[in-house]
C-alpha cells in the first residue's frame, strides 16, 4: 500500500516535469521563429585578385572592372575594393576607352555606382581625333553605364602640354564633354604640327 501511494505521488509529479518541459521547449521554438535574425555586421566573403567583365545589350564588353581585394557587406549588398581598376572599352562610336584607378573603391549594391578614394587617376590615351587625357583627384564617382566620371573635389587635368584645375568634375566620355565648375585655371599649349 505504501508503494502505491509513492508511485501515486511521484507520477503525477513526473507527468507535471515532463510537461513543463515540453511547454517550455514549445514556447523557445516560438519565439526563436518570431525573432528576425540578428543582422550580420562582418562581411561574408572576399576575393582576391579579381576580375569581372560587364557585357552590354550588343553583346559585346562594354567595362572591365578589376582589383586587388573585394569584400562584401551584407548590410547594404554593397563591396570595397582594394586597388580597382576599371577600363571602358572603346565602343563603335570611335570614343577611346578609358582606364580609371584608384587606392581604394566602394561599388553600391546594383553595380552603377563606383566610388574611387585616394591617388584617383584617370587615362584616356591618344587617338587619331584627340590627344591624350589624364586626370587626378581624391576622389572620383564612377556611373560605368552611363560612361561618365564625377567629382565634387579638386582635380587637375592634363590634355598633351595644357593643363586644368579646378573644384568639380564632370567627365561623359560617351558625348566626349568635360566640365569644370569652380575654381577653374588653366593652361593652354596649343598642339604642335
Amino acid at each position: 500500500m505504501f508503494r502505491f501511494r509513492l508511485v501515486a505521488i511521484i507520477a503525477p509529479l513526473i507527468a507535471l516535469a515532463l510537461g513543463s518541459f515540453w511547454l517550455f521547449e514549445v514556447l523557445r521554438r516560438a519565439g526563436d521563429e518570431a525573432m528576425p535574425p540578428p543582422e550580420r555586421k562582418e562581411p561574408d566573403f572576399y576575393v582576391e585578385n579579381f576580375s569581372y567583365v560587364k557585357i552590354g545589350k550588343t553583346g559585346k564588353a562594354q567595362y572591365h572592372f578589376s582589383g586587388a581585394k573585394m569584400t562584401h557587406n551584407p548590410q547594404d549588398d554593397s563591396y570595397d575594393i582594394v586597388l580597382p581598376v576599371i577600363n571602358s572599352v572603346g565602343k563603335e562610336s570611335g570614343r577611346g576607352p578609358m582606364v580609371v584607378r584608384a587606392e581604394r573603391g566602394t561599388v553600391n549594391n546594383d553595380n552603377s555606382q563606383i566610388h574611387l578614394y585616394e591617388n584617383v587617376q584617370l587615362d584616356r590615351p591618344a587617338t587619331a581625333n584627340a590627344q591624350a587625357m589624364h586626370v587626378r583627384s581624391e576622389y572620383m564617382l564612377v556611373l560605368p553605364d552611363d560612361d561618365v566620371v564625377k567629382t565634387d573635389k579638386p582635380v587637375k587635368i592634363s590634355v598633351g602640354q595644357s593643363v586644368l584645375t579646378g573644384t568639380g568634375m564632370v567627365a561623359n566620355n560617351a558625348t566626349r564633354e568635360l566640365q569644370l565648375s569652380n575654381n577653374v585655371h588653366g593652361t593652354y599649349q596649343a598642339p604642335q604640327r
